[in-house]
């Protein structure tokens, strides 16, 4: 008999077309021979659909044996759907409510990787609007310019900008409040070279299998902005240009923040490559699936497919 398994897909965030994109590969790749794949849309409202017909969460939850989430952004990496597939019960693969959280939250990681001893870039965290202008004023004063500006919560880059002087700065962080950012994060901007590890749990016969480091090396005229991420003008190397050393730290520091925030089954951890260290930047519960994700592209290079993955990860989510 074949496992009914839940493909969650879309949702209520500003990464609802990328999502759209992971949900549909992981439908695409989950082996027909032994899963039934059912499309759950949730649209940007938050209204679930199945099978073209508006459905309650609770309806459809009771038909599914297992759940892959294919949503990024609020609702569906901050914990939210998290805590809805608990409350009925459901098997899911991913983090639970509270590393998803944890790690979402911007402020909450960086904390806790500076209390495992990993590097972070300085950083100031305003709270509000209000407290824009003195914090625009404290930031040209004591970080080296350009900053960058991002929201404490969104994901993909959305929101993330690289500004310096004071109208720039004040200007970024306006915005962001004004698009709905809960806070803001400001950060020294670290000039490296940016890589992304996953770790995934019980792979290899390791409890925690770490992939091949992800050098992403974005176009000269970019950063690894959203568009620059989807658009195919970012290159990806795998595994990257890093000395054995280098990325033998960054899969242990992979490790180390999927440890230290509690996660769950599967992760990936951004960092920065400097001569003076490598600095951790943050976590993504639910890293992307689509061709141009970083994920597929590390499994690619030790052979391991997609469908693979998918198969390893139900298999985690219906383990008791």
């Amino acid at each position: 008999m074949h496992t009914v398994v839940g493909v969650l897909r879309g949702g209520p965030s500003r990464e609802h077309e990328v999502s759209l994109k992971t949900g549909a590969a992981i439908i695409a790749n989950l082996p027909a021979e032994q899963y039934v794949a059912r499309d759950i849309y949730i649209d940007k409202s938050g209204q679930w659909h199945d099978r073209g017909k508006v459905v309650s969460p609770e309806r459809v939850l009771r038909q599914l044996d297992a759940v892959l989430i294919g949503l990024h952004g609020e609702y569906g990496e901050d914990g939210q759907v998290q805590k809805l597939l608990e409350r009925f019960g459901v098997p899911y693969a991913g983090s639970d409510s509270f590393g998803s959280y944890l790690a979402t939250h911007k402020l909450l990681a960086k904390a806790r990787a500076q209390e495992a001893g990993l590097l972070t870039p300085p950083f100031r965290h305003i709270q509000n609007v209000q407290e824009a202008e003195e914090a625009a004023h404290d930031i040209i004063r004591t970080f080296h310019q350009p900053v960058v500006v991002k929201p404490t919560g969104w994901g993909s880059s959305i929101g993330v900008s690289i500004v310096g002087g004071y109208a720039p700065v004040l200007g970024a962080i306006q915005q962001l409040f004004a698009e709905g950012a809960l806070s803001v994060l400001v950060e020294d901007y670290i000039r490296g070279d940016e890589a992304t590890v996953g770790v995934v749990e019980n792979m290899r016969d390791e409890a925690l299998y770490s992939l091949p480091p992800v050098e992403i090396i974005p176009p000269t005229n970019d950063f690894y902005s959203y568009n620059s991420k989807y658009s195919g003008a970012t290159r990806h190397l795998c595994p990257g240009n890093f000395s054995r050393v280098t990325a033998e730290e960054l899969q242990r520091l992979a490790r180390v923040m999927h440890r230290t925030l509690g996660l769950r089954h599967y992760s990936r951890s951004d960092f920065i490559v400097t001569p003076k260290g490598i600095y951790y930047l943050e976590t993504n519960t639910l890293p992307g699936l689509t061709a141009e994700s970083n994920l597929p592209i590390a499994f690619a290079s030790v052979g391991v497919s997609l469908p693979d993955f998918l198969s390893h990860l139900v298999t985690l989510a219906l383990k008791k």
